[in-house]
């Protein structure tokens, strides 16, 4: 069985009320990531579009 060229993800923006929006990311680029619901994530304009990254925050108690 030949090995399948990875995809690339284009994603939609959903509008989330009525200032913000959304971007899906697909499920095995975030379980890939170790990410989990409802975590804070930084989102950064570099010069060639978004860098989004795991927002390093402190535990709570």
């Amino acid at each position: 069985m030949a090995k399948s060229k990875p995809r690339k993800s284009a994603q939609h923006l959903i509008r989330l009320g009525k200032a913000s929006l959304a971007v899906v990311l697909p499920p095995s680029l975030v379980r890939a990531l170790g990410w989990k619901e409802r975590q804070r994530v930084l989102v950064k304009r570099a010069s060639h579009g978004l860098v989004v990254r795991d927002a390093i925050t402190k535990k709570r108690k």
